[in-house]
């Protein structure tokens, strides 16, 4: 059968029908940078949020700190699965089963985990994480063993690069207003320059083997894997 088209609220519906009263059901949404997680993830909690207590949580709060990484050599690595506290985000996910955590909250415009924005979560019906860092790994302590539903959103990888740099190039002219950006590390550059840095250094040497190395293997695990066309429509590959 053919991919059909499909909406946050018919993925909603597929979550909500899996649900079981009293159970705190886990379900992790991931695909590569730039795919447009956040955004449907965003859509799906709304869709599930007249029947059902949501909580939505980005995995980008498990990243380690930029001291640390920079200490180690892995500033240039985020996203990687060396870039993550792998172990913590698997125990908060298992210990949110039973009570309430804390999780913390990472800014895109510092570029950093923001110390100020933690999130205590308290038993929901339905926690979505959304983000890298849930796939399957060699090491113990593996995000994608928590998880009780895996959504994975697919997309080409042409599609992939040209949201990549058109989020890249929105943030790199918002800096512009805000001193405290990440992004100010980039505006001593032309526009040319910043968007071929961004795609030459960025995408190409960093999000692109990220994604064909190590986000692409969570794919054959998903429960529910999405198609997303350049014009952002989507179509339901699996379940079918």
């Amino acid at each position: 059968m053919s991919p059909r088209p499909t909406t946050p609220a018919d993925l909603a519906a597929l979550l909500a029908a899996a649900h079981r009263p009293g159970e705190v059901r886990i379900v992790g949404l991931t695909g590569s940078v730039a795919a447009g997680k956040s955004t449907l993830a965003a859509a799906i909690s709304a869709a599930l949020q007249p029947s059902l207590r949501v909580e939505l949580i980005a995995t980008d709060g498990f990243l380690l700190p930029n001291a640390t990484l920079e200490a180690r050599g892995l500033l240039w690595r985020k996203g990687f699965p060396e870039s993550y506290d792998a172990r913590r985000l698997h125990d908060v996910l298992e210990s949110a089963r039973h009570g309430e955590v804390r999780v913390p909250v990472y800014s895109h415009s510092l570029y950093d985990i923001d110390p100020t924005q933690t999130r205590r979560i308290d038993r929901p019906d339905i926690l979505l994480v959304e983000g890298l860092g849930l796939a399957p790994t060699v090491e113990g302590h593996c995000a994608i063993d928590a998880l009780d539903n895996l959504l994975y959103l697919d997309a080409s990888e042409a599609d992939l690069e040209h949201w990549f740099l058109e989020r890249f190039m929105a943030l790199w002219r918002a800096a512009a207003d805000d001193p405290a950006s990440f992004y100010n590390n980039f505006r001593h550059m032309s526009e040319a320059q910043a968007l071929a840095f961004a795609r030459s250094t960025v995408w190409e040497g960093v999000n692109l083997p990220n994604l064909r190395d190590h986000i692409v293997s969570a794919r054959p695990r998903a429960d529910i894997l999405v198609r997303k066309a350049r014009d952002h429509g989507l179509r339901l590959v699996r379940p079918t």
